[in-house]
């Protein structure tokens, strides 16, 4: 049971809002926060079959609530601005943000996921699946996350709270989403990879003010 509490700590995918309207029974909830510093959303194409680009996303925030006597009823938020993509070819940036055949930044300024269930647990709880729904320019569809917990226990940057890190892949069609530019030249599918790392609510909290006090 702890080892699948720890797994769903991750679904983060691409993040992305997450949240369940489940009620979670507050003398059991835990809370969690997905440090930004150490979570990335990195995604592939290929481009007229010469090359496979990457880009990420710069600015990546989550929460989640879980419940130690019922995991399955876990409360995940994470959401990723579309202005923080990251291309490494500013004028790419700039078509994707500003041009109609792209992001609608305007109408729907944040990329969303939010999970509904955890599923296909390997038996020693490092392997599992995260179903969701992400939404991108304000069109949700279902998409699963392969996940892989990475570790947990003790984190040392963080006072020796409780952590867990994962691991995360998946392959999306950005046509369902209206990016359809250049399909096929370049390609529809894009892989998505994505790593974290989630931090027990209070010390992160904690810390983050000790860090803002040594800067002031």
């Amino acid at each position: 049971m702890r080892q699948l509490l720890l797994a769903l700590l991750f679904s983060f995918s691409l993040a992305a809002s997450f949240a369940l309207p489940l009620t979670v029974p507050a003398a059991h909830a835990a809370d969690y926060i997905l440090d930004p510093a150490h979570t990335q959303v990195r995604f592939s194409w290929h481009h007229f079959g010469f090359s496979v680009p990457e880009a990420n996303f710069n600015e990546v925030t989550g929460t989640l609530k879980v419940d130690d006597e019922d995991p399955s009823t876990a409360e995940l938020s994470v959401t990723i601005p579309v202005k923080s993509i990251d291309t490494h070819v500013p004028v790419l940036n700039e078509h994707l943000l500003t041009k109609p055949e792209y992001f609608k930044v305007e109408e729907h300024p944040d990329i969303t996921f939010e999970s509904k269930e955890i599923r296909n647990v390997s038996e020693d709880g490092k392997r599992f699946e995260v179903v969701g729904t992400l939404t991108v320019n304000g069109i949700a569809k279902e998409v699963v996350l392969d996940a892989k917990l990475n570790k947990k226990g003790p984190h040392p940057m963080f006072d020796g709270a409780p952590a867990a890190g994962f691991n995360a892949t998946t392959t999306l069609k950005r046509s369902v989403f209206g990016l359809d530019a250049y399909v096929p030249n370049v390609s529809d599918e894009m892989e998505v990879r994505i790593t974290a790392e989630a931090i027990e609510a209070d010390a992160y909290a904690k810390k983050m003010e000790e860090r803002k006090a040594q800067q002031e």
